[in-house]
């Protein structure tokens, strides 16, 4: 037997309750489609074929910003608008002037429209998926099936891009380097941003900038001040106060700016910019345990990190500990390979334990993932990485390009055919296993259709499996899995079958997945592409329907 990738379990019936939250956005609801799908829907109606069971597979043909995998992203949303679908009274009445040719049976039918009837089959949310697999299988009658279309495509499709670029983005810095999302400001909107930060933190960023997002997933959030609150400071004569609070809170406050001044003469650095230093004592004023300074609004290295410094020394001094620096422009792996130096050259000379070591150097300034790679090859001192324009924007690849195409209506496989081979689709109601080698790696992705389950069984470990490649038919392999796991789960049946995974369980979950797999398939240049089969059966399915309904053209 295959092993169980978790997730959704098999409950029948949809009787028992979980608790499943509204749809984040409010916007989300069963208006939020195009209108096409309710004019089908009408269609469908008029010839009595509303209820006829259909099946339907959501998924991409190609692996975004150049690489050969995705993750998957969305699924707990999903759950959430299929639970809360219903159409309301302004819904019907605002469709009724649109549809004036359609039938009053018809909007009373959509009034009555929820999704009972309906089964979702899912990969488990954070998994790592391929092209042509079905991310979702979604099966009911084919009129409310059909009117899930454009709001699921809508769901997964930023959901996934998002949280695959972040995970590029992890890869590339590495496990332990922290990845701030920064990007609120810059994104496609306020649903826009809040869905990038969320999914951002799916794919491997450990916090966000934006406190609505931290308010409504439970994220970290963090950030620094700007450039404007540096500005608004002339000289020290502007501090309303000299002191700062006792490191433990009880004690008499302590003039900062006498100790701050005092170093500032000591090291002869009258030079740097007086307002800027005032503000940093202001900062640090009001957050002595986490003062964190930008230092680029006049001059990094001739004002910025000296005024940071001359803060940091006092605050050592009274007993509290600065958190670091933010960089905001100029040649990043130069200037934090500057600062660290110059923080070692201060421990030394103030004979502070570990200073150098454990002040943060923080980075932004329209960081993408070819940065960070070039990064790594100059070589720098970065610790945290502040990533906004390039990660919520998909700057790279602004679209996935989920589809959503019918595979089986009354229990009869289809097919879609197009001139371009590639869009071809793979018809029939399939079911999918991950097929492991001996090294642990997975190897190949394994199609097969239902109803070879139900005959001969799941695959399993030591079986001879033949792989055939959906569309070339000189191509195939076989396969003898060490562990063979099952993808596809029941995440509806009729109603919620499991209580949602918390964003923290699927970050894991992301992370994990992305691990498993083999260097190659993940690399940034020329990565190897990770093989999606079919099995014999569902393959000879495939091409016989292809034939079968593919017109032939008369020459004349």
């Amino acid at each position: 037997m295959a092993d169980e990738a978790g997730g959704g379990g098999e409950r029948a019936g949809g009787g028992a309750a979980f608790n499943i939250p509204p749809p984040t956005c409010h916007l989300v609801n069963p208006l939020l489609t195009d209108m096409y799908q309710i004019s089908m829907c009408y269609a469908y109606f008029r010839s009595k074929r509303h209820l006829t069971h259909a099946v339907f597979d959501l998924f991409f043909r190609k692996n975004p910003f150049g690489g050969e995998y995705t993750i998957f992203a969305g699924l707990s949303e999903v759950i959430s608008f299929l639970n809360a679908y219903k159409f309301t009274d302004t819904h019907i009445d605002y469709l009724k002037k649109q549809m004036p040719e359609a039938s009053e049976e018809f909007f009373e039918y959509l009034r009555s429209l929820d999704c009972s009837q309906v089964t979702v089959h899912a990969f488990k949310e954070g998994s790592v998926v391929f092209p042509r697999e079905p991310l979702l299988r979604v099966e009911g009658p084919i009129g409310i099936c059909q009117l899930l279309e454009t709001t699921l495509l809508c769901i997964v499709n930023f959901a996934s891009l998002v949280a695959t670029n972040a995970a590029r983005m992890r890869l590339a810095v590495g496990p332990n380097k922290t990845l701030l999302e920064f990007g609120l400001r810059r994104s496609q909107g306020p649903d826009g941003g809040v869905s990038a930060s969320r999914y951002s933190y799916v794919g491997g960023f450990d916090g966000t900038s934006n406190a609505l997002a931290g308010m409504l997933f439970g994220m970290k959030v963090g950030g620094t001040h700007a450039h404007s609150f540096v500005q608004s400071f002339s000289c020290i004569e502007d501090l309303t106060s000299r002191e700062i609070e006792s490191p433990d809170g009880t004690g008499p406050p302590i003039d900062i700016v006498s100790i701050v001044l005092k170093y500032r003469a000591q090291l002869n650095w009258a030079h740097t910019n007086t307002g800027e230093l005032a503000a940093f004592i202001a900062y640090a004023q009001a957050f002595p345990s986490a003062f964190l300074a930008l230092v680029d609004t006049y001059d990094t290295l001739v004002s910025g990190i000296p005024n940071f410094i001359l803060c940091a020394l006092a605050m050592y001094e009274i007993g509290h500990k600065p958190l670091g620096i933010r960089l905001d422009s100029g040649d990043l792996a130069y200037l934090s390979q500057e600062a660290r130096k110059m923080f070692r050259a201060i421990e030394e000379r103030f004979q502070i334990p570990r200073m150098a070591s454990s002040l943060k150097i923080v980075a932004s300034n329209d960081i993408g993932e070819e940065t960070l790679y070039s990064l790594n090859q100059q070589g720098h001192s970065i610790d945290t990485f502040g990533i906004g324009t390039n990660l919520v924007t998909c700057q790279d690849q602004p679209a996935l390009g989920c589809v959503y195409k019918l595979v089986e209506f009354d229990s009869n496989p289809r097919i879609k055919l197009s001139q371009e081979i590639k869009k071809v689709s793979i018809p029939g109601k399939k079911v999918l296993f991950r097929l492991h080698g001996r090294a642990g790696f997975p190897l190949v992705d394994l199609m097969l259709t239902e109803e070879e389950i139900h005959k001969y069984g799941e695959p399993r470990a030591g079986q001879r499996l033949t792989c055939r490649h959906p569309l070339d038919p000189t191509q195939r392999v076989v396969c003898v899995p060490a562990r063979v796991v099952r993808l596809l789960q029941k995440y509806w049946d009729k109603g919620p079958t499991c209580e949602p995974e918390s964003i923290a369980e699927v970050r894991s979950a992301a992370l994990r997945e992305l691990n498993s797999l083999r260097h190659d398939h993940v690399r940034f240049l020329n990565p190897t592409p990770y093989k999606v089969s079919l099995s014999e059966h569902l393959f000879e399915t495939m091409h016989a329907l292809w034939k079968q309904e593919a017109p032939i053209a008369e020459l004349s």
